[in-house]
């Protein structure tokens, strides 16, 4: 079997990858010679995965799977959310998106957050989702080299570090994209 991951995203591929059965081939958008932006212009995470899934099963034929993550903190009403890519502009950079929310809640106390991933899975003509949520705190400064995104600056509950200081594995384990597409893989076990 093989599955297109609707996006270019070299980080979330290898996440991801390391997760699915070996039985499943995993392509990227490169791999279907997809190399327009793929539309993202719903107002919600779930709207955007599905719109992306949605355009590749359309345009290009393959069954497949996307995502769309966003990092909801409680004090700044759910923001960044649906716009945590591009929260500090169209330039999607991680290190800007990270210095304004960091400046956002300088004096906040609740620093309470999550992570959360909708997967939308394209399979024989049928629509599918399953949504991953790990919830943490934002630090007050960036730790670790490892991951991407704001990785170095969200703590999940129960652990005293940042994803960018976890491996790729325990990341997995606990992580929001980690939880979704295990039941994705799940599904498609099943």
């Amino acid at each position: 079997m093989q599955l297109v991951f609707a996006t270019n995203n070299l980080n979330k591929i290898k996440e991801v990858q390391a997760l699915i059965p070996n039985h499943i081939k995993l392509l990227s958008l490169n791999d279907i010679g997809c190399f327009e932006d793929i539309p993202e212009t719903q107002n919600t995470i779930e709207g955007n995965s599905i719109q992306k899934a949605t355009y590749v099963k359309t345009h290009y034929g393959y069954d497949c799977f996307a995502d769309d993550t966003g990092l909801e903190v409680q004090a700044l009403n759910g923001a960044p959310g649906v716009y945590s890519a591009r929260y500090a502009g169209e330039q999607r950079d991680a290190n800007d998106n990270m210095n304004k929310l960091l400046s956002e809640l300088e004096d906040k106390d609740n620093r309470a957050a999550q992570f959360k991933t909708v997967i939308t899975l394209q399979l024989n003509n049928k629509q599918h989702t399953f949504t991953g949520i790990c919830e943490g705190d934002i630090t007050y400064t960036e730790n670790g080299k490892l991951g991407f995104g704001y990785d170095p600056i969200f703590k999940p509950k129960g652990f005293q570090q940042t994803f960018a200081e976890m491996d790729l594995a325990l990341k997995n384990n606990i992580g929001h994209r980690g939880k979704a597409v295990l039941q994705l893989v799940d599904f498609l076990n099943s």
